[in-house]
């Protein structure tokens, strides 16, 4: 399930990986229409590590409650000693054209560049060379190093950045694709696929991978996310990169619980990405995605109040006053409490009925640990204890049950 969009999207093909997106706070915060309990009540799972705070901060602004995992570290390799290597063979090399693909990652390599003493060689190389950038952001930092670029990518993401070299590869261009030499900033994901292109095209390619990918710190919290969504403790699980889904998806494959997360993904719990290429691996799992058309950290969180405020907030009005049920937490006139996963089901169905017969077995159904008439009696009984007015669940002798409306 993805929003629409214009023609040109990208193709979410598994072989490009979005890098972690950079947080743009002034597009972030002002947004029409923002409340500071515009998400209250709903429980959202964010599996991002850089800057993840930024991305938390936006969603308990809005009233959120948020469980935070980060299914991949990320660590700088400033201190790395390849990274310097990799540093003076591009500064030897003098390439013909850099192909730039985060910020971050310009940022990082900079950096270690200046640390081992190799900073104004390697600017000095680099502003002789042809730059092309991925995005905005990497544009951004290019310019900041006091550099400019040639162009961008039409859908910023690493395979269309190759595209655009390799549509270039003409003879008359000088030097041509096949004498050319091509320095790549890598992202924490090594995508070989695309490297290969260029060097079956004839270009001499070399790499710098100023940060990589590597397990969690806390491999405890990325089962504990597992287990929430599985429950149904979780509205959305929130992606800002392809590596950190397959992350994920590796990690409930490991405890074989690949089947349940993806039905979670696929019922109740929500999966919201930073793109079409982020929701890459959850698309080839079957797990359908939401998505913004601009991929940008503020576009997610717009998206994700939208949706969760316009297709998971139900009122309906009753004898005892309107019930308003956000998430897990409901509202009957003055009180307010918040639901277990079973309480929040049952409910979802007797407020969609309006005041109609929901028969037992639609409620059973809706319990995969009920499995008997006695069961729904007692998840039913919980249900009234929570909502602080008893009558306001009416049983229908023989039949099922119903709102009082």
């Amino acid at each position: 399930m993805t929003v629409p969009s214009s023609p040109d999207r990208p193709d979410p093909s598994p072989s490009s990986h979005d890098d972690p997106v950079p947080v743009d706070t002034t597009a972030a915060e002002p947004f029409v229409g923002f409340r500071a309990d515009q998400l209250a009540g709903f429980r959202i799972g964010v599996t991002a590590d850089r800057r993840s705070e930024d991305l938390i901060a936006a969603l308990e602004r809005r009233g959120a409650e948020v469980l935070h995992a980060p299914t991949l570290r990320i660590v700088p390799a400033d201190q790395d000693d390849r990274l310097v290597s990799d540093t003076r063979a591009v500064i030897a090399a003098r390439p013909d054209t850099l192909l730039v693909t985060t910020a971050y990652g310009l940022r990082g390599w900079f950096e270690a560049a200046d640390a081992a003493g190799l900073g104004s060689d390697l600017i000095d190389v680099l502003g002789h060379a042809r730059i092309l950038v991925r995005g905005p952001k990497a544009r951004g930092a290019v310019r900041a190093a006091g550099l400019d670029d040639d162009g961008m990518s039409e859908q910023e993401t690493t395979a269309s950045l190759i595209d655009r070299v390799l549509d270039e590869g003409d003879p008359l261009i000088d030097p041509p694709l096949r004498d050319r030499v091509i320095a790549v900033q890598l992202h924490g994901f090594v995508d070989h696929d695309q490297l290969d292109r260029l060097t079956a095209a004839g270009a001499t390619v070399h790499t710098v991978a100023p940060y990589s990918w590597t397990t969690p710190a806390d491999p405890q919290r990325v089962s504990r996310l597992i287990d929430a969504t599985i429950a149904g403790h979780l509205d959305a699980v929130t992606f800002t990169s392809a590596p950190a889904a397959d992350a994920l998806l590796a990690a409930a494959a490991a405890r074989g619980l690949t089947d349940r997360l993806v039905d979670a993904l696929t019922g109740d719990v929500t999966a919201v990405t930073v793109g079409p290429v982020t929701s890459a691996p959850l698309t080839a799992a079957g797990i359908p995605t939401l998505h913004p058309d601009r991929y940008r950290l503020g576009a997610l969180v717009r998206l994700l109040c939208e949706h969760l405020t316009t297709q998971r907030v139900r009122t309906v009005d009753t004898a005892f006053g309107a019930v308003e049920l956000r998430g897990r937490s409901v509202r009957v006139g003055e009180h307010t409490t918040s639901l277990s996963p079973s309480s929040v089901a049952v409910l979802r169905l007797l407020m969609d009925a309006g005041g109609a017969v929901v028969p037992k077995t639609r409620l059973l159904a809706a319990l995969p640990e009920a499995n008997d008439e006695h069961a729904l009696e007692v998840a039913i009984g919980r249900l009234r204890q929570a909502l602080g007015r008893r009558e306001l669940v009416a049983t229908v002798i023989k039949r099922g049950y119903r709102l009082n409306a």
